[in-house]
Order: structure tokens, then C-alpha cells, then sequence
């Protein structure tokens, strides 16, 4: 499930992303699936949603974004970032 959330996220297909990684989350919670899932929902304008993720993320790891992306394509990696910028209530 989470690959087919990631694939949709960068698909911009946030919907469809964001029902994949809620499973994804309910079979394997880990902190990669919170921060696509709060991304998704911040580029959907679900921002309430989307921090409530983030405190869930942070109940796990206090790295809200990971400094060292292992996305290699500048697009990929400013979509992700951009929507968690946007979760954890930060500038874009």
C-alpha cells in the first residue's frame, strides 16, 4: 500500500494517495508513511488533518523532515517538503 500511496502522491493524486498510506499506516505505522500522508493531506488544503498527522509523526520521531531525502528528483523532493512545510504550520 505504501508504495501505491508514494506513486500517487507524486502523480499529485493526493486522494487516492492519502487512502493507500492510511492503510499503509494501519498494516506498518512508520514515520515515512505519516510524512507522505501529512503532505498529502497539506496539498489537499486539509491542513487540521494534516497537523494532526504531524503530532502523531512526532509522537514517533521528533525529525519531522528528514535532512538527508533520499529523493533524487528536485521536484519530488520540494512536493514532499512543500507539504510538510505546510503540515507543521511553516513558510513554504
Amino acid at each position: 500500500m505504501f508504495t501505491m500511496g508514494v506513486a500517487y502522491f507524486f502523480q499529485h493524486r493526493f486522494d487516492e494517495a492519502a487512502a493507500k498510506l492510511l492503510l499503509s499506516i494501519q498494516d506498518h505505522p512508520g514515520p515515512v508513511s505519516y510524512r507522505f500522508l501529512a503532505a498529502c493531506y497539506a496539498h489537499m488544503g486539509r491542513l487540521d488533518e494534516a497537523r494532526a498527522i504531524v503530532a502523531q509523526l512526532r509522537a514517533i520521531t521528533p525529525q519531522v523532515m528528514r535532512s538527508d531525502s533520499p529523493l533524487r528528483n528536485p521536484e519530488d523532493r520540494e512536493l514532499l517538503l512543500s507539504g510538510l512545510r505546510l503540515a507543521a504550520g511553516e513558510a513554504t
